[in-house]
């Protein structure tokens, strides 16, 4: 994934990047009824779950989608 970034910030599509922590140190926040609940992770296993993001400043989405189809991940 670093290769993968590295090219997108060299052809200056670049914004941000940032890899997630595992659900191991997640908390969620719950609002119920104006009352705030904190969960503290790890939750339930899950098949997929977001790892990180890559934003891009692309002119156009096709550009946006041709960029995401070389993504490795």
């Amino acid at each position: 994934m670093q290769r993968f970034g590295d090219g997108l910030r060299a052809r200056g599509v670049l914004r941000a990047s940032e890899s997630l922590a595992s659900t191991e140190q997640a908390v969620r926040l719950q609002v119920r009824e104006g009352q705030a609940r904190l969960v503290d992770g790890p939750f339930a296993e899950t098949k997929e779950m977001v790892g990180g993001f890559f934003l891009l400043d692309c002119v156009t989405r096709d550009e946006a989608l041709a960029i995401a189809r070389e993504c490795p991940a």
